[in-house]
């Protein structure tokens, strides 16, 4: 069900046209109140989704009718479904919600709405009629999940019944006007349809899969938007069925297709400011679950240290996600995160307890024509507390932009340095041709990341 389904439930009627025009506009909140005052509350709620929105538009099509105006087939029509938008769903955002192709709804105050489709940003043609009406829209969508805002409590960030991410933050706070920002539920990518969208090739598909079956510990890195929940849900389809696999996450995005899943999701305070259950608190009480392996959404606290011990300690073939634009960011970042745990410890300790949990590291970007790619995979070569070095074992080699804005280029596979190969063959896999084995410690291209003071 969509997030228009969850809050209005106005199911079955067919797809939206654009909203209606300047011309009709003006007319929605005097029918939508005429509408209200006419239909009986309590009768519609036990009317069935589809009933309640055909009943709004029979009664609104009769108080037109009699009251007017004269207008023109199509132009009814729009007025019509505006209305009833307007009375059950989200008003102007509901042909927006209907359309498939849009990955994120971002409402900049009444008189800007952008979205995101096929990772590019692109203002349409909606507005709200006032600040009012917008936060009639925002305080409709959080009150599905028991949230209030207003300025005592001007920001809210939750996760709705079937998955999408909404934000809320308004006025004092946002000097534009009230601020809407709606992150769709994504689809969860099989991995060959991420080989045919140009993510990574067959043969890297076939490396992380020993990767994943050998129970080595991956981190998944990247910026906003490159991907990384996309391929940590791909990735974790490798895990095989018989272990159990406990999830974390800040918001619950993850959709697992093993059977023996438990899914983790934080808890924000509530108005008392009690009750917040964070990262950490689950990941610290998901060792105690029996977990063959721990999957953490996005480690952006002092979480991380527990992860890493976990990984270290028993629990291999774990997998996280990182915000950070470059492998060797990714070790840094990792090691500030780890030091923001109310345990003190030296950054050498947060060094070596890096270098023997962290195996890979998936380096994912967001390309100028939109398209995510697996621009690296390196493995952690370094051991103790040795200064980070990074072996990397593929590349995505970037071509000069063509003339249709895309991006091409190859996937570069490097040698595997023999100890992983080892560690790969020992749990009954192999390493993909393609890639060989490193004879030597020359024959692996490795580069150094400076650690942090």
């Amino acid at each position: 069900m969509s997030l228009r389904g969850r809050i209005a439930a106005p199911d079955g009627a067919a797809k939206r046209g654009p909203a209606p025009a300047d011309g009709t506009a003006h007319l929605v909140p005097a029918y939508r109140t005429k509408l209200l005052e006419e239909i009986d509350l309590a009768e519609m709620s036990a009317l069935a989704p589809h009933e309640r929105r055909a009943r709004l538009e029979r009664v609104l099509g009769h108080i037109i009718s009699r009251e007017g105006p004269v207008l023109a087939t199509q132009d009814r029509a729009l007025l019509v479904r505006r209305v009833v938008d307007e009375a059950l769903g989200l008003g102007v955002l509901e042909p927006l919600l209907e359309d498939a192709t849009i990955t994120e709804i971002m409402v900049n105050g009444p008189d800007q709405v952008f979205v995101e489709r096929a990772g590019r940003v692109e203002q349409v043609p909606v507005r709200f009629a006032s600040d009012e009406q917008l936060m009639q829209t925002i305080e409709r969508i959080v009150s599905t999940v028991n949230r209030r805002v207003d300025e005592s409590n001007p920001m809210v960030d939750a996760r709705l019944p079937t998955g999408e991410r909404v934000n809320v933050i308004i006025p004092p706070l946002a000097l534009t006007g009230p601020t809407l920002t709606i992150r769709r539920f994504p689809r969860a990518y099989a991995l060959h349809e991420l080989i045919a969208l140009g993510t990574l090739d067959e043969h890297i598909v076939s490396l992380l899969s020993a990767f994943i079956r050998a129970r080595f510990n991956l981190i998944v890195s990247g910026g906003t938007g490159s991907g990384k929940t996309t391929l940590l849900n791909a990735l974790s389809g490798l895990i095989p069925e018989r272990e159990r696999i406990i999830t974390v996450e800040d918001a619950a995005e993850l959709q697992l297709q093993q059977q023996h899943v438990i899914r983790l999701e934080t808890r924000p305070p509530n108005v008392e400011g009690k009750g917040q259950i964070t990262v950490r608190d689950l990941v610290r009480n998901s060792l105690r679950m029996r977990p063959d392996r721990i999957i953490v959404g996005e480690v952006r606290g002092g979480e991380t240290l527990d992860m890493l011990q976990a990984m270290s300690t028993g629990h291999d073939g774990s997998l996280a996600t990182v915000h950070a634009n470059s492998s060797e960011d990714a070790l840094m970042r990792l090691q500030t995160l780890a030091s923001m745990s109310e345990v003190e410890i030296p950054f050498p300790a947060l060094q070596d307890q890096i270098n023997s949990a962290v195996d890979v590291i998936i380096q994912l970007a967001r390309m100028g024509d939109g398209s995510r790619k697996v621009v690296e995979i390196s493995l952690l070569a370094s051991h103790g507390r040795e200064t980070f070095q990074i072996a990397s074992v593929s590349r995505f080699l970037a071509r000069p932009a063509s003339a249709d804005g895309k991006v091409h280029g190859t996937f570069e596979h490097l040698p595997v340095p023999r100890r992983t190969a080892d560690r790969i063959h020992m749990a009954g896999e192999a390493v993909p041709p393609v890639f060989g084995v490193a004879r030597s410690a020359d024959q692996v291209a490795t580069r150094e990341a400076a650690p942090q003071p």
